[in-house]
């Protein structure tokens, strides 16, 4: 019983995405610093994103529940694997963890993370189903770890930093208007007021996929100005040329199961933030 709480408490935290958003804070330092930080601050950096993030998905089990019992039986909380109590200890935990990682780093930092933490916890409590809303508010929050790692770093500003915000936030956008395209028959059933219930699923996409071409042009500039060199060129035209095709396909209505594509384009950017990471971590 022991180990099956345990399990169903390492669940909660879907490792896989907030393990992304602690590496889009390291790369977010390295672009601000333009050579590798510190080991403390690599490592408070990732920690306090990755808690935060974590908290955000445990919260969303804790708040999703009823939907689970018939959409996502096997999740932790309707298989029974933990209580309630359980997930709120969990999120108060992993919560208190992320604020003193945060906290260790600055204050300022600290003020970016609970900022963060607020917007996770009013999106899981009351805007989820507010469509295009609740959609800006988990794309603020994907872009806010690359700006997070100017602050981790003391350079909130730097202009190469903040068109990677940019340029994450925009993809989170467009995959999430695609995946709500893709659970239009259940959000309709939900009550939910996004994009595609209100529009219709290929209308959605076509606004999704207008988001990933932005994508594509906004991924030119830090190279066009001058912002970062241009031997870091080949990731970003790696994942231009994944979410292009992507794309492509997204608005093939003939295809039956185009969720798959959106996974694409997140790994697409997975893989380019990770080959951007070790080219500059060698040079």
């Amino acid at each position: 019983m022991f180990s099956k709480r345990m399990l169903g408490l390492f669940r909660l935290f879907r490792f896989e995405l907030p393990f992304t958003a602690g590496v889009c804070v390291i790369l977010g330092e390295l672009l601000a610093l333009g050579k590798i930080p510190t080991t403390k601050e690599l490592i408070l950096g990732f920690l306090s994103v990755f808690f935060i993030s974590a908290t955000s998905l445990i919260l969303n089990d804790y708040f999703d529940i009823e939907s689970d019992k018939i959409n996502a039986p096997e999740r932790p909380l309707p298989a029974g694997l933990v209580t309630k109590q359980d997930v709120v200890l969990l999120s108060c935990l992993v919560t208190a963890l992320g604020f003193v990682a945060s906290y260790m780093i600055s204050f300022k930092a600290l003020l970016v993370v609970i900022l963060a933490w607020a917007v996770g916890f009013l999106y899981n409590w009351r805007f989820k189903k507010t469509g295009l809303l609740g959609n800006l508010m988990v794309s603020f929050s994907v872009g806010m770890t690359f700006i997070f790692g100017g602050i981790a770093v003391d350079q909130p500003f730097e202009k190469a930093v903040w068109s990677f915000g940019i340029m994450v936030f925009l993809i989170n956008l467009g995959e999430e208007i695609a995946a709500d395209a893709m659970d239009v028959v259940g959000d309709k059933q939900a009550g939910s007021r996004s994009l595609p219930v209100l529009l219709g699923r290929e209308n959605a996409l076509k606004i999704s996929s207008a988001i990933f071409l932005l994508v594509s042009i906004v991924s030119c500039l830090p190279f066009l100005f001058g912002w970062i060199e241009w031997v870091y060129v080949f990731p970003i035209l790696l994942m231009d040329i994944v979410i292009l095709y992507s794309t492509i396909k997204l608005l093939d209505s003939r295809i039956a199961n185009r969720r798959i594509y959106i996974r694409w384009i997140y790994l697409s950017g997975l893989v380019a933030i990770l080959i951007f990471i070790i080219l500059k971590m060698v040079r």
